[in-house]
């Protein structure tokens, strides 16, 4: 048994030592000209489906059939994915050409995907590819509003998709997070606010402890922010403060660097809550 233990354990270390120096080679092209070799690109998006599909459990949909579900899904389709996925007839743009997995053409997904799997990936998004998480910029019932759609596609001609594309554009529908009061002082849930702020790439400019990707210090580090006695260096710190600034910076201070990101009051003050958990000046 020894020997067999000893043998497994020299196994995955040489293992383990060849895969390092495959990394550090960098034999593998990373260049977004090159598909992913055959077995890469199977593998992934066998992991995906697996994931995707263990996370969204017994989810049932509503009804989408409604005519106005649809309607407001293709507004919102229109305005937020067809740049990306195209429709029947209309290519999808430039920059969406150059992407590496390609972004999948939705009529063959919305024939073989669950809807409630469909949901899950425009909610969440994909790591690793170009799909983003939709859930802190629509609401729940507009990712279903857009699934609705996207299941109808397979029955769209592109002259029927034209003909939808001529009408009017309905109106916009409020999401519920839209009527939430910006200055609530109420704090919300520090673990989403770190997910909050990760999705509205703050740490692009700023860094952040507890936050993975800054490099560069385009904004002021925000390690201490909790105990920092203004805010951006113009508003009293308090907890109502920060949510009107994480929620309309220009407002506060036309001349600031810090772009309104279109956060919305739940989010914002899931994001001061965990800013409010950085005290270390260190």
């Amino acid at each position: 048994m020894k020997i067999r233990l000893r043998t497994i354990a020299i196994a995955l270390a040489c293992a383990a030592a060849a895969a390092w120096a495959f990394v550090y080679s960098g034999r593998y092209n990373i260049a977004a000209t090159v598909q992913h070799t055959e077995p890469v690109y199977r593998l992934l998006d066998y992991v995906m489906r697996r994931s995707v599909k263990l996370r969204t459990g017994s989810a049932q949909p509503p009804d989408l059939a409604d005519a106005q579900r649809i309607r407001n899904g293709f507004r919102l389709y229109r305005a937020k994915c067809l740049q990306c996925h195209g429709a029947p007839g209309i290519a999808p743009q430039d920059f969406a050409l150059g992407m590496t997995p390609a972004p999948a053409n939705l009529v063959a997904t919305a024939r073989e995907w669950p809807a409630a799997e469909i949901f899950w990936v425009a909610r969440y998004g994909i790591k690793m590819s170009g799909m983003p998480a939709w859930q802190y910029r629509l609401s729940e019932r507009e990712i279903w509003d857009v699934v609705a759609f996207v299941k109808a596609l397979p029955t769209l001609s592109p002259t029927d998709y034209e003909r939808w594309n001529d009408r009017p554009p309905a109106p916009a529908t409020a999401s519920p997070a839209d009527a939430l009061s910006a200055e609530s002082a109420t704090l919300g849930d520090p673990k989403a606010g770190r997910r909050a702020i990760d999705q509205h790439l703050c740490a692009t400019c700023h860094r952040i402890p507890g936050i993975t990707g800054a490099i560069k210090d385009v904004g002021p580090p925000l390690n201490g922010i909790g105990t920092r006695k203004y805010i951006a260096g113009v508003l009293p710190n308090n907890p109502a403060n920060m949510i009107r600034w994480l929620r309309h910076p220009k407002q506060v201070d036309p001349l600031s660097a810090m772009p309104d990101l279109n956060v919305q009051d739940k989010d914002a003050r899931d994001m001061a809550a965990y800013l409010y958990t950085l005290k270390d000046l260190d």
